[in-house]
């Protein structure tokens, strides 16, 4: 029994250090922020709650005590991860960028969002809402 719980938990720690390596691989490589955004809120959150999970079964196999500490940590992670991941993309798109390709768009004036305009239609379009 001993033997299966020990191979369980070293599969377990194996598979969420992949898991945890995906994730980290994809923050890096991928183009964008929306899509550099996906691969830790996924394959991190699962790595982690794999490391969780091997914990878990460890200490109530061979320590003899269960505790809540790990399943108060993947409900955590598992509730604030996405929650997260949805506020950093609502702040970018917030930002005025193109997902696709992390650009800044033209504005509703004609300029994008990152350089000021033309001292000359500041001051006109003061004098029309007068």
């Amino acid at each position: 029994m001993t033997l299966f719980v020990e191979i369980l938990v070293s599969v377990l720690i194996v598979v969420s250090a992949l898991f945890l390596l995906v994730g980290s691989w994809g923050m890096i490589r991928m183009p964008d922020l929306m899509t550099r955004l996906h691969a830790p809120t996924k394959a991190t959150t699962l790595g982690v709650g794999g490391a969780l999970l091997a914990s878990i079964t460890y200490f109530s196999v061979f320590e003899g005590q269960f505790t809540a500490h790990e399943l108060l940590i993947s409900m955590f992670l598992f509730l604030t991860a996405p929650i997260t991941a949805q506020f950093l993309a609502k702040a970018h798109m917030h930002r005025n960028l193109d997902p696709v390709r992390d650009v800044p768009r033209a504005g509703e004036h004609g300029w994008s969002t990152y350089e000021a305009p033309a001292p000359s239609e500041v001051a006109d379009a003061g004098d029309r809402h007068h």
